[in-house]
């Protein structure tokens, strides 16, 4: 049972090779070279979307941080990209992978604390140690401040993994009941197991969205 339960977060094989790779360029394969867009509606109001999330991204952000436009647009649409294509059916799903999140979350939060340590030194160390604080409480506070900044990371990649895991996990859990129950009940979780979904996809945007908002905001902290 638990087995069954848990086969479709293991990375699937072909011939003994990692499909991982594989279906962490599929959304870069479904998009276009620049040449071949068409304007269409769904192109149209991909780019509204694209230029809102844009502008609500950095409209707190120093024009310093600018350069990160491409960076930041990129993430949210890869994640958004994958998380939504691993659930449809016969898919897997690269970032229930805790070591694909964690590899995009240390390497993006590490950039932002670099940026901070070479434009402002003073400033970013600063946050150790808040001004004004009582002497006997310094040792102990930049103990904390230390531990929570090196816990961002984990949390950028657990927060992404759990969500995800935990939402596949129910929508497995649900469908093995509706092939076990009996047709007076099948109706009425069939009806569950669609809601779901459509909360699922809700939710797959939104932790995309989630994950580049905290980046952009460590980045805020060290550019402003």
């Amino acid at each position: 049972m638990m087995t069954e339960l848990f086969d479709q977060f293991m990375i699937p094989e072909l011939c003994g090779i990692k499909l991982l790779p594989i279906a962490m360029l599929m959304p870069t394969l479904l998009a276009h070279p620049p040449h071949q867009i068409r304007m269409n509606r769904l192109t149209s109001l991909i780019m509204m979307l694209i230029k809102k999330t844009t502008k609500h991204l950095f409209s707190t952000m120093s024009t310093s941080a600018y350069t990160w436009t491409l960076i930041l647009i990129t993430t949210i649409m890869f994640i958004s990209t994958t998380n939504t294509l691993g659930l449809l059916p016969y898919t897997f799903t690269p970032t229930t992978q805790l070591s694909m999140n964690m590899a995009m979350a240390v390497p993006l939060w590490m950039a932002t604390v670099m940026v901070g340590l070479r434009n402002q030194p003073t400033k970013s160390l600063s946050h150790f140690l808040p001004e004004g604080t009582p002497t006997p409480l310094i040792p102990a506070l930049i103990i904390i401040e230390t531990i929570s900044l090196f816990i961002r990371p984990l949390a950028l990649g657990v927060r992404l993994t759990a969500n995800l895991t935990a939402g596949h996990l129910l929508i497995q859990l649900i469908s093995m009941a509706a092939m076990k129950t009996n047709l007076t009940l099948f109706p009425t979780i069939m009806g569950t197991l669609i809601l779901l979904t459509t909360l699922e996809v809700a939710v797959a945007l939104i932790q995309a969205y989630v994950f580049t908002l905290l980046l952009s905001l460590y980045l805020q902290e060290n550019t402003h």
